[in-house]
C-alpha cells in the first residue's frame, strides 16, 4: 500500500501513536477485509458527530479508479476506427455549426457554442454506448 501524501498534513503531535492507529487500520483491512474497514471508519465517523468535535470527512476527494488496471476488461471495438469516426462525425458537426452562421444564408452567429456542446455529448454517449448501455449476455440470446 502506497504511503499517504503528507506535503499539506499539519506536523503531527504524535506520530507513534498515528502509526498505531494507521497499522491497526491496515491489519483490520487485511484480516476483515474492505467491508470491515468501511464499517469501522463509518463507526467512527458517527462517533466523532455524536461527540459533536466538528469533524466530518472530506466531502471531495481526488479521483481515484477502483478497478486495477490489470483487472479492467479490453476496450470493446477498435479504437482506431472508432476514433475515426468520432473524427469524421465532429467534423460534420462543426461543418454544421460553420454553415449556420454564415450571415448570407440567414444564419446566426448564436450557434457558435453547440460544437462544444456536440463534443462532449458525443464523448458521454461513446462511453454509454461501448460500456453501459448494453443487454446482459443471457438477455441477447433470447
Amino acid at each position: 500500500m502506497n504511503a499517504p501524501d503528507l506535503s499539506l498534513t499539519p506536523a503531527d503531535p504524535d506520530p507513534q501513536e498515528t502509526a498505531e492507529w494507521r497499522d491497526a487500520f491496515q491489519m483490520l483491512l487485511q484480516q476483515q477485509g474492505p467491508d470491515r474497514a468501511r464499517f469501522m471508519l463509518d463507526e467512527l465517523a458517527r462517533l466523532a458527530r455524536q461527540q459533536r468535535i466538528a469533524w466530518q470527512p472530506d466531502l471531495n476527494t481526488p479521483y481515484a479508479n477502483t478497478v486495477a488496471v490489470e483487472h479492467q476488461a479490453a476496450f470493446p471495438g477498435d479504437l482506431a476506427v472508432e476514433e475515426r469516426l468520432a473524427s469524421i462525425m465532429r467534423w460534420n458537426a462543426l461543418a454544421m455549426v460553420v454553415r449556420a452562421n454564415q450571415a448570407e444564408l440567414g444564419g446566426s452567429s448564436e450557434l457558435g457554442g453547440h460544437i462544444a456542446s456536440y463534443a462532449s455529448a458525443a464523448d458521454l454517449f461513446e462511453v454509454g454506448f461501448n460500456h453501459f448501455f448494453r443487454a446482459r449476455n443471457d438477455a441477447a440470446r433470447r
